[in-house]
């Protein structure tokens, strides 16, 4: 096995979905300026977008996606460059 391969900086983390504010706890290296305090411990703070607790797939839930609006505006937008 080589050595001096592994990262130093292993650690827990704090990972936050933004989208509904869960916080879940896991070992990782990223970088982070942030810290949260967790049950009385803090931790460096990773921001997330999405994540397996609002992510669609897994809450089987999906999200209504206006396609009309969208359509009707792609239309309106090039409607001056039709011949």
């Amino acid at each position: 096995m080589q050595k001096d391969i592994h990262p130093e900086n292993y650690r827990l983390v704090a990972f936050k979905d933004m989208s509904n504010d869960d916080i879940f706890i896991t070992k990782s290296t990223a970088d982070s300026s942030e810290t949260i305090d967790v049950d009385g411990v803090e931790y460096p703070l990773i921001k997330m977008e999405i994540s397996r607790t609002s992510h669609p797939y897994y809450t089987g839930k999906s999200k209504l996606v206006d396609t009309a609006g969208r359509i009707d505006k792609f239309k309106n937008k090039y409607s001056k460059f039709k011949k």
